[in-house]
């Protein structure tokens, strides 16, 4: 029997699935966007090579419906628990930047966010919330480009090692919305899980990982999220 706030340093693992409440289509569940989009066109360095304006006019796709959405109830219950546990730390998979609008801090964004761009050719980086984006070019002859970790891309390893860092020192580990099938950033729970510590896993169905979890609800981030901070699991 656990209560969230019965803990000094919660890290909440998140994935699609939590900003789905939010109308931001998933990736690969019912209605996602790779059902309807082929990455090797939209969503890869070789497709933005071979024609980088079809990718913008995606990304730009995506980032205005990203725009239009606000954070959920699941997103502020988050904040709630960070500012009564301030150690508190979170490790997402999304890029939609929904958990600092709704006023969390310590965010490790694993696979980088829509919302800052790149220089394909000297890595410089700047925010950047316009929608759709005017001038893709960051030079006359080089295109800006989501920094965001795309198929067949490595993943940063500045956020990669801060995520390691915070499951090793949380004292409970909650995962939402997330199918455990995108590596590594699939793996990285296994860190916490091995430590022995409580683990629990909020998503509406089995996933490939559920097995690691101590504890598994079946539901809504933000209807499980309110069990787990006001009442005993």
């Amino acid at each position: 029997m656990i209560r969230l706030l019965d803990f000094e340093a919660p890290l909440f693992f998140t994935g699609a699935g939590l900003s789905s409440e939010c109308g931001i289509p998933t990736y690969r569940g019912e209605g996602g966007i790779w059902h309807e989009y082929d990455y090797q066109d939209y969503a890869c360095q070789r497709a933005f090579d071979r024609d980088p304006e079809r990718v913008w006019d995606f990304h730009d796709l995506r980032r205005a419906k990203v725009a239009e959405a606000e954070p959920g109830e699941g997103h502020r219950r988050i904040v709630e628990v960070q500012r009564a546990r301030p150690a508190t730390t979170i490790v997402t998979q999304n890029i939609d930047g929904l958990h600092q609008r709704a006023g969390a801090h310590d965010v490790v964004e694993l696979h980088g966010s829509l919302w800052r761009l790149r220089c394909a050719q000297t890595g410089a980086l700047v925010e950047n919330f316009e929608t759709p984006l005017v001038d893709r070019r960051c030079a006359e002859d080089c295109y800006w480009r989501p920094d965001i970790v795309w198929f067949e891309d490595p993943m940063n390893r500045a956020a990669l090692q801060a995520a390691e860092r915070a499951l090793r020192n949380c004292d409970v580990l909650i995962a939402i919305g997330t199918s455990g099938v995108v590596y590594p950033a699939a793996e990285l729970p296994r860190i916490a899980v091995q430590r022995g510590i409580p683990c629990v896993e909020i998503n509406p169905e089995e996933t490939a990982v559920s097995a690691w979890y101590t504890h598994r609800l079946r539901g809504g981030a933000s209807e499980m999220l309110a069990r787990l901070i006001g009442c005993d699991l």
